[in-house]
């Protein structure tokens, strides 16, 4: 089984634990989309400046790229990657069949709690109401999974695993 998965939402929903898990599960290449950023989005991040659609492109064709790469030589992948907005999930879908969306959510008080606890990361708690403000639910989209973030990790990951794995058996 072949599984290519984007892990997206908005920073501290817990995109890279699960996306880690799901990786481990069906022995993917796992790839953190943060370090496909060019050095220009990582400063401005990093002085806690949102990036924009403009600033957004090079990053997404990268990690369409990568997605590329692993459908040309048949192997599994899960790339973290936020895709807040339809036209950025859009662009990682042109070229790459059958990509699935895992979307982590829960709510911006919960995000905010988790964000406070966060060390060594480049993303700023006060840009979290960007990400808020980009996002564009999924929910009428066939290819994404969306799972609440409530729950303990080990629920998280093993919903997203069974979803998985119920979406792939159906495409197949």
């Amino acid at each position: 089984m072949i599984v290519k998965c984007v892990i997206m939402g908005v920073c501290g929903s817990g995109k890279t634990t699960i996306g880690k898990a799901i990786a481990d599960h069906f022995g993917a290449c796992f790839i953190d989309g943060d370090d496909l950023h060019p050095r220009a989005n990582i400063i401005k991040m990093r002085t806690g400046i949102p990036l924009n659609d403009e600033d957004r492109a090079p990053w997404l064709v990268r990690v369409n790229d990568v997605f590329f790469s692993f459908e040309n030589r048949q192997q599994s992948g899960v790339v973290v990657c936020s895709a807040l907005k339809r036209k950025y999930r859009d662009m990682l879908r042109e070229g790459n069949h059958g990509l699935i969306f895992v979307h982590l959510f829960g709510s911006k008080e919960l995000i905010k709690e988790r964000l406070s606890r966060r060390q060594g990361h480049f993303m700023k708690e006060d840009m979290l109401n960007s990400q808020f403000d980009a996002l564009e639910f999924p929910d009428s989209e066939n290819d994404v999974i969306n799972i609440d973030i409530s729950g303990s990790p080990k629920e998280i990951i093993s919903q997203a695993i069974s979803q998985i794995e119920k979406k792939v058996a159906h495409d197949e």
